[in-house]
């Protein structure tokens, strides 16, 4: 069917589901930091917006963070049932960093977590603070092991191959191998950045739609702030990241410039757009700028970037893919950028909450970050090709071998139950969003009681009706 083969399919239902996977963790990393930030402010300066912003928040991030361990799981299970040669080969080394993101990250959160989400009123304001803190280490934990793993597989080191697999010798090597600092970086802060424009974006569509209080303003105005200072922020790693993949991974590079061939001694241009083709070996259509690949690639103006057409044709990744994913991302990053310095210039003039076409422009970046990650991962997947472990093991011999039907079945079964599960829970979770946070939520109360603040009859009834959160819980249960 369509030319695609059994492996093709199992990398497609890899990817189908780590794209589905990616996008909660990444709001589970930012709105974690936010409510420490949130509640922090609220300690300190003991404004109810703060406090009203967290609770707001805390009920989206639990539900955010819920469909992030189930769709993570599957994961889990992906390396045994579709890719066990892999397991076989590497799985020395991967199986023991996901195993320490358990044992820190997973355990941390879920030791603070219940405290985080139901122990407000029930534990000391510094104890609850210190469990929210702890939540948000344990998210940044979790992604240091997950790209620890994950870098490893695109720039490996401290091994050695016995008997046909990976023998660890230098786990400080594994962890920290040449890659892992940038996309560590990068990662972390590109979660920081969608999150930030989750909450502009949430914050402009209630005032576009009349509802102007201040904890809609102060969401607007964090964001905005973040998205101003940390979006440059990211395209200066962008780029150390960048320099990084051009020592390790030449040819990942030049699939994602499009470029095939140096001529003489020029320098090499940056191809702005274009259509690479893979067969003709020429980007099509291509709209050159001179020196500037050699300029933002090697930082001179007579240094070549490596061409496609020196690397093998089995060694090549698909250049037409990455060439444009890589394009969306730095293209809605330039976009970030420019909605953070606008804000900034409205600020100034007392507009940034009343200027109607800067709210639908930032209501429109809602998704923005997260399209961006997508891109970026789709990038340096497809780019690490055809190598599941670079240079060491290719994805076509790191498969379990099943046939085009089993995967077929299979991948049509991973379809209809995510947009049915997932598509649900991303609906409630956009429900809660569209509410908007309420004045006085989570205020604290002395009342007692089955069914009260202060003895509960069951976690999710923690919170009574004036608060809104007697109503998110049967919601919860609902939809549960």
């Amino acid at each position: 069917m369509f030319g695609l083969e059994a492996l093709d399919l199992a990398r497609i239902q890899f990817a189908f589901t780590i794209s589905f996977h990616i996008l909660f963790p990444a709001i589970t990393i930012g709105l974690a930091s936010y409510l420490a930030v949130l509640e922090g402010l609220w300690l300190k300066t003991h404004n109810d917006t703060y406090r009203d912003l967290y609770h707001f928040w805390s009920k989206i991030f639990a539900v955010n963070f819920g469909m992030g361990v189930v769709s993570g799981l599957v994961m889990a299970y992906q390396f045994g049932t579709n890719w066990s040669r892999f397991s076989d080969f590497a799985g020395s080394v991967t199986g023991p960093l996901l195993t320490y993101e358990v044992l820190t990250a997973f355990f941390l959160e879920a030791g603070f977590l219940g405290v985080m989400l139901f122990g407000w009123n029930k534990v000391g304001r510094k104890l609850h603070f210190f469990a929210t803190v702890m939540v948000a280490i344990g998210t940044l934990i979790s992604t240091f092991w997950i790209l620890a793993s994950n870098s490893w597989m695109q720039t490996p080191q401290g091994y050695e191959i016995v008997n046909g697999q990976v023998i660890p010798v230098d786990w400080l090597a594994i962890i920290f191998n040449p890659s892992f600092p940038y996309r560590l970086l990068h990662m972390s802060t590109a979660a920081f950045v969608a999150t930030a424009f989750f909450v502009g974006s949430s914050a402009a569509w209630h005032l576009l739609r009349g509802k102007d209080n201040p904890a809609i303003r102060t969401m607007l105005s964090m964001a905005m702030w973040m998205a101003l200072i940390v979006a440059p922020i990211q395209a200066v790693i962008g780029d150390f990241h960048g320099v990084n993949t051009l020592k390790h991974q030449p040819a990942k590079i030049a699939a994602i410039e499009g470029h095939w061939e140096n001529v003489g001694d020029e320098p090499t241009p940056l191809i702005l757009f274009g259509w690479p083709d893979m067969k003709a070996e020429k980007t099509r259509f291509a709209v050159e700028i001179p020196y500037l690949g050699s300029l933002i690639l090697t930082h001179t103006l007579d240094k070549q970037v490596p061409a496609l057409k020196e690397f093998a044709p089995e060694d090549r990744p698909n250049s037409t893919i990455v060439f444009w994913s890589f394009r969306i991302m730095v293209g809605l990053g330039v976009l970030m950028i420019f909605t953070g310095l606008w804000s900034l210039w409205l600020r100034k003039r007392d507009k940034l909450y009343t200027s109607r076409p800067f709210l639908y422009l930032a209501l429109w970046m809602g998704p923005s970050g997260l399209v961006a990650i997508l891109a970026g991962w789709f990038t340096t997947e497809i780019g690490r090709q055809p190598w599941v472990v670079y240079g060491l093991m290719r994805t076509a011999d790191a498969s379990s071998g099943h046939s085009f039907v089993q995967m077929s079945i299979t991948l049509i079964m991973f379809v209809v139950v995510y947009f049915a599960l997932f598509g649900a829970g991303l609906g409630y979770m956009m429900r809660l969003v569209r509410k908007g946070p309420k004045i006085d939520e989570g205020k604290e109360t002395n009342e007692g009681g089955p069914g009260q603040q202060r003895t509960p009859a069951r976690p999710l009834s923690a919170a009574d009706d004036d608060n809104g959160e007697g109503e998110y819980s049967r919601s919860l249960n609902k939809e549960i």
